[in-house]
C-alpha cells in the first residue's frame, strides 16, 4: 500500500503541480492587483459584520468553517514535515505559497459564492463543481472534481488529522500496552483516541452543518489563540534567536541544505495541505455564507489564509528552529544533514512540536499538543464532513441515490478510526493523494474560467465601484456585469428566491441561458 500511494505522488505531486499552485498564485495577485494587499482593511472589517441566516451562515462563521479545515494538522504535524524534509527554508516558500495563495483564495471563494444554490432543504451549497458546471458549462469535469473530492474529504483525508490525534496522545500519555487485532496490532491509547473521537464526531455530523459552525465558531479561534500565546511565549524567552532563526530560513530557501527542490517542494505540498488555497476546499464553507455580495466572502476567505500560515504556521516554524527540536533528512534513506532529535523521531507527525515547547516548558509541552491537536485536528475533520456533503448534495440533484449522505457519515468514521491507529507515513501519503487530486482539479478549473469569462475579478471591480460611491447597502447585479447563471443572485436582485436545486436543468452540457 505505502508503495502504490507513493507511487501516485510521485505524479500527482510532479514539479508541475508546484509550480501551477505558485504560478495561479502570482496570476491573481496581478490581476486583482494584489488584492490581499489593498483589501486588508475590509477583510477586518467584514470579518466582524454580517449575520447567519435560516439559509446560510455569517461570514465569521464560514471564516470558521474554513479556518476548521485550514487550521489542524499541517499547522502543527505539517510544518514538522516540511522542516524536517526540506530543511527550515521551507518555512519561506510555505510563506511565498500563502501570500500568492490570498489571491487564489479570494478568487475562488468569490467564484462559489457567484454560483451558489439553495438546495431542498433551504440551505446554500456551493463550491467548484458548482461554479465548474456553471461557468465552464462541462458536467462531466464537475462530476469528476465532485467525486474526487468525496474520496479525498471523506476517506483519505480524515486519516491524516485523526492520525496525529493518536500518535499526540501516545507521546504524551504512553501507549498503555499493545493489542493484537484482525487488522494489526496497535496501542491501547490509539484504539481508546479512536473510538472517542468517532463517537464525538458521529454526535456533532449528524446534527447538520448548523451544529459544525456553532461548534468551530467557538473551538477554532480559542484554539488558535492559546497556541499563538504558547508559541509567542516561547519566541520571547529566546527572543535573542530570532534574527538567526529569519537567516536561517531565508538563507536556506534560495542555497538550502537539502537542495532548493527539496525546500520548495515540501514548502509548497506543505503550504498548500495547510492554507489549502486553490485546493478547493475552502469555496464550500464560502458558498455557504449569507452576504451581500460575492466579494465580499471571498476577501474573508482571502484573510484566512493569512491567520493559517503566517500566523499559526510561522508560530510552529519559529518554535521548532528556536529549541532546535528537528531533523534534516538527506536523500538516503537513515541519512541525515541535521540531527538535532534521535534517529527514530519521524517528522510526519506532531513529535517535533511537541518535543519543542517541552524543551521550553517542561511538563507542558506533551500534553499541550496533544489537546491543542485533537481540537485542531477535530474541528478539520468536520470540515472535509462537511466538503464531502456538499459535493454529495451536488450530485443529488441529478442522480438520486436513497442513503448516500448516511454512507458518507459511516465511511468517514471508519476512515478516522483507522487513520488513528495506522502509521503516519501512509496516513499523510494518502493524505497528499487527495491534497493533489483536488488541486490539479480546481486551479485548471478557475484558471480556464478565468479566460472565460472573468466572473470573480468582474465581481471584485463591481464591489469597488461600490465602494468608491458610498454605498451602505451592496447588491450584485450578475446580468448587468454579463455573468451568466448566477441563478440565486439573479433572483434575489428581483426579489425572489433561487430555484431549487432540484428544479435545475443540469443534463446540458454548454451553460445554461440565464432565467429571467
Amino acid at each position: 500500500m505505502q508503495s502504490l500511494v507513493d507511487f501516485l505522488n510521485g505524479i500527482i505531486w510532479s514539479p508541475v503541480l508546484i509550480y501551477l499552485c505558485l504560478g495561479a498564485g502570482l496570476f491573481y495577485s496581478i490581476t486583482t492587483r494584489f488584492v490581499q494587499i489593498r483589501h486588508f482593511r475590509e477583510m477586518w472589517r467584514l470579518l466582524l459584520s454580517g449575520k447567519s441566516s435560516a439559509q446560510g451562515i455569517s461570514s465569521f462563521q464560514a471564516l470558521a468553517v474554513s479556518l476548521s479545515g485550514r487550521v489542524g494538522t499541517g499547522n502543527i504535524a505539517g510544518v514538522a514535515a516540511a522542516i524536517g524534509f526540506g530543511g527550515p527554508g521551507a518555512v519561506f516558500w510555505m510563506w511565498v505559497v500563502a501570500f500568492l495563495g490570498a489571491a487564489t483564495a479570494y478568487s475562488e471563494s468569490a467564484l462559489a459564492q457567484i454560483y451558489k444554490e439553495e438546495d431542498e432543504d433551504g440551505q446554500f451549497r456551493g463550491g467548484p463543481a458548482y461554479y465548474i458546471e456553471k461557468a465552464m458549462g462541462q458536467k462531466w469535469y464537475a462530476w469528476i472534481f465532485a467525486i474526487a473530492t468525496i474520496f479525498a474529504c471523506g476517506v483519505l483525508l480524515p486519516g491524516v488529522q485523526s492520525n496525529s490525534i493518536g500518535n499526540a496522545v501516545e507521546t504524551a500519555f504512553g501507549s498503555g500496552g499493545m493489542i493484537e487485532t484482525t487488522i494489526g496490532t496497535f496501542s491501547l491509547a490509539k484504539i481508546v483516541t479512536g473510538a472517542f473521537v468517532s463517537v464525538i464526531l458521529a454526535f456533532i455530523i449528524f446534527g447538520g452543518v448548523k451544529r459544525i459552525a456553532n461548534f468551530t465558531q467557538i473551538v477554532v479561534p480559542f484554539m488558535a489563540l492559546a497556541y499563538i500565546v504558547i508559541a509567542f511565549i516561547i519566541i520571547l524567552l529566546n527572543i535573542n534567536m530570532v534574527p538567526t532563526v529569519f537567516g536561517m530560513i531565508i538563507g536556506d530557501a534560495f542555497t538550502p541544505m537539502a537542495g532548493v527542490g527539496a525546500a520548495i517542494g515540501w514548502g509548497v505540498k506543505r503550504g498548500v495541505y495547510s492554507n489549502e488555497a486553490g485546493q478547493g476546499t475552502g469555496p464550500h464553507a464560502a458558498a455557504a455564507a449569507d452576504v451581500q455580495h460575492p466579494a465580499q466572502q471571498g476577501l474573508v476567505q482571502s484573510f484566512s489564509i493569512y491567520i493559517d500560515t503566517l500566523l499559526v504556521c510561522s508560530a510552529t516554524a519559529f518554535m521548532i528552529i528556536i529549541t532546535g527540536a528537528y531533523n534534516v533528512h538527506g536523500g538516503a534513506e537513515g541519512a541525515f544533514l541535521v540531527q538535532n532529535l534521535a534517529a527514530d523521531v519521524g517528522a510526519n507527525g506532531p513529535m517535533f512540536t511537541q518535543l519543542a515547547i517541552e524543551s521550553a516548558m517542561p511538563g507542558i509541552g506533551k500534553p499541550f499538543i496533544a489537546f491543542a491537536l485533537f481540537f485542531f485536528a477535530f474541528t478539520t475533520i468536520l470540515a472535509y464532513y462537511y466538503i464531502a456533503e456538499t459535493n454529495i448534495a451536488y450530485i443529488r440533484r441529478t442522480m438520486k441515490v436513497p442513503g448516500m449522505m448516511f454512507a458518507l457519515k459511516v465511511v468517514l468514521l471508519v476512515a478516522v478510526f483507522y487513520g488513528t491507529v495506522k502509521t503516519a507515513n501512509l496516513a499523510w501519503a494518502m493524505g497528499d493523494v487527495g491534497v493533489g487530486l483536488m488541486a490539479w482539479l480546481n486551479i485548471v478549473g478557475i484558471l480556464i474560467i478565468f479566460f472565460l469569462a472573468k466572473p470573480a475579478l468582474k465581481a471584485l471591480k463591481d464591489y469597488e465601484a461600490q465602494q468608491k460611491a458610498g454605498v451602505t447597502e451592496f447588491t450584485f447585479d450578475p446580468v448587468k456585469l454579463g455573468i451568466k447563471n448566477a441563478d440565486y443572485w439573479e433572483k434575489r436582485l428581483n426579489g425572489g428566491k433561487s430555484k431549487p436545486a432540484a428544479d435545475v436543468d443540469d443534463s446540458q452540457a454548454e451553460p445554461v441561458k440565464p432565467t429571467a
